[in-house]
């Protein structure tokens, strides 16, 4: 079995189902790009995956292990130890500063602060010397970069990208895939990033089609 497997998975909202029955497997150390346009599910998948929704029918496992059987405790630390996450809109608390924000997953798990360890991550995307300022004082691309520094400072299994390079110019989501392609090519970790872009999808080693709830 693979690092995650999902098995008959839907999803609705009120009459609206927008997973229809999806079957999945994910091996380790995989990085997937899941296609497809807006409301065909992409987002919903990334989210049950990431344990911060629930199927309605079918089951996912990650590591042999069932969602479903996680108490809230157990999906707070999974989600906080396992899993790094990346949005379109960055997601970064405007009132205190780039490393302050680099910071807080440690900060979440029970971690001294990062200091060096959060340094090193800064410099690894490119922002050495941004430590001090705040997310407003960042071009969209840099802010995009204290999202990925973030995702990455608590050495997750499962990276998570919903739209990564959906709000940046086409010259800086380049950039962006560049690094998050160095991520999966220097590290085992698994990455899933969906996408509607195909000059995005094409740095993933395996594509996905996802219409109308169900995988092509």
């Amino acid at each position: 079995m693979g690092m995650i497997s999902l098995e008959k998975v839907k999803k609705c909202y009120g009459q609206r189902c927008v997973l229809q029955g999806i079957d999945l497997e994910i091996g380790e150390g995989e990085f997937v790009a899941v296609m497809g346009s807006s409301g065909s599910g992409k987002s919903t998948l990334l989210n049950l995956i990431g344990g911060m929704d629930v199927p309605d029918e079918g089951r996912i496992r990650i590591d042999g292990a069932d969602l479903a059987t996680y108490k809230d405790t157990d999906l707070t630390l999974y989600r906080r130890h396992r899993i790094g996450f990346i949005f379109q809109f960055f997601n970064l608390l405007p009132n205190i500063s780039v490393s302050e924000n680099v910071d807080l997953p440690l900060l979440l798990a029970g971690e001294k602060g990062g200091g060096q360890k959060v340094a090193d991550m800064l410099d690894r995307v490119g922002l050495a010397g941004k430590e001090r300022h705040l997310p407003s004082e960042l071009s969209g691309g840099e802010q995009q970069r204290v999202a990925i520094a973030r995702a990455l400072i608590h050495e997750p299994d499962l990276l998570l990208a919903d739209e990564p390079t959906g709000n940046l110019d086409r010259r800086t989501g380049k950039s962006i895939m560049e690094m998050i392609s160095e991520v999966a090519a220097r590290t085992v970790k698994t990455i899933i990033l969906v996408t509607h872009d195909p000059s995005v999808a094409q740095y993933a080693g395996r594509i996905l089609q996802i219409e109308d709830g169900l995988l092509q």
